[in-house]
């Protein structure tokens, strides 16, 4: 039976990753990436990226767990590793050199204009510009990276005893699980340094993101886990939300995904709590599903994939080319990207070998 309510979770996460592109594309709180805010005046606006920024992804890795588990009751390992590769690994590897060069492109723009790129052939600038282009895309591939020592880590339990354990976890326990997702923040470098990998290390952050996929695996892939957890749902946002806001009033400003922030006990809980107050909220109140919410869960992933290219190209244009005031350029980036992409998205699906390249998808849905 299918799992509704990890569906809707899913899909509904993917979009406000899209929100939060939008939002963090113009931030000015000095956060790696975009194009930069207007001013050096409060941006009231990146707030929502102090809201979103410290669980979204971790819970959408919980979520991979979670499937994974599913996936393996019903599939060989092989077999499913064998699609896993094909729709995580293509994408964040063939999907850069056919698809999002263009990304990369707006990306090193500026770097452009300074002149970095003088004198270097068109297939030194077409590689920089696929390398760049990664954007979102690290996180299919930890995702496909995270696959693979699963894989490597059943086989240390043939008989699925740890597992079975796990399923036992009392409420108490899994709360405290949270101590794990602040161990894993401590494995950020703090101060990491120029011209050297630290700033790509904390950017895929291996350590921390494998341990919710780990943890929906083992733990939240129980289905009386999830019922513990439903019970309580209507606290946990509670208590997620006191935990967020007390986060927001003392540290905005500040570069919300700086080590020193995210490793922070106050970050971390809020964090944590977030993730499990999603969970047991969707099980409990939206395992159903409608015409949108199916084609979301059919397309998410796909939209997923393409959607930076709408942010990085219509979000640098507009601040560069137009003086349209921050507002007009918030919604019509906020518009255009949660109109566009699934329009790309579609055009792609329907282009046989542009489709496996960049959607990982043998055939047309």
């Amino acid at each position: 039976m299918r799992k509704h309510w990890l569906d809707n979770l899913r899909w509904v996460t993917v979009l406000l990753v899209l929100l939060y592109h939008v939002i963090y594309f113009y931030n000015n709180k000095g956060v790696f990436g975009g194009i930069g805010g207007f001013g050096d005046g409060p941006q009231y606006q990146d707030v929502m990226m102090y809201i979103l920024y410290p669980w979204f992804m971790p819970l959408l890795f919980l979520l991979a767990g979670i499937s994974a588990r599913y996936a393996l009751e019903k599939y060989p390992a092989k077999d499913w590793f064998k699609a896993r590769t094909r729709k995580l690994l293509v994408p964040g590897t063939i999907g850069l050199l056919v698809f999002h060069w263009m990304v990369g492109y707006f990306n090193t723009a500026v770097a452009a204009k300074s002149g970095v790129f003088d004198g270097m052939p068109g297939i030194g600038r077409y590689l920089m510009w696929a390398v760049s282009g990664t954007g979102p895309l690290w996180f299919i591939q930890d995702l496909w990276l995270f696959s693979l020592i699963l894989l490597l880590i059943r086989k240390l339990d043939p008989e699925n005893r740890f597992h079975e354990w796990c399923g036992k976890l009392g409420i108490v326990w899994i709360i405290l699980l949270g101590v794990l997702f602040w161990a894993g923040e401590q494995t950020l470098i703090r101060n990491p340094r120029p011209e050297s990998p630290d700033g790509l290390l904390n950017l895929y952050k291996p350590v921390f993101y494998l341990i919710p996929f780990l943890l929906g695996y083992f733990v939240f892939s129980h289905e009386q886990v999830q019922d513990r957890l439903g019970r309580i749902w209507i606290p946990l946002l509670g208590c997620a939300a006191a935990t967020g806001i007390a986060l927001i009033v003392t540290t905005f400003g500040q570069d919300n995904t700086s080590p020193q922030y995210l490793g922070s006990p106050l970050n971390c809980l809020y964090g944590w709590l977030m993730c499990l107050a999603m969970i047991a909220w969707f099980r409990t109140r939206f395992d159903r599903t409608s015409a949108f919410a199916g084609y979301m869960t059919r397309s998410s992933f796909g939209i997923y994939i393409v959607h930076y290219l709408v942010i990085a190209s219509l979000g640098y244009m507009m601040k560069v080319y137009t003086d349209l005031p921050p507002v007009a350029m918030y919604l019509i980036l906020g518009v255009a990207v949660f109109t566009l992409s699934p329009l790309i998205y579609e055009i792609i699906r329907r282009i046989p070998v542009i489709r496996w390249c960049v959607l990982g998808e043998k055939h047309k849905k």
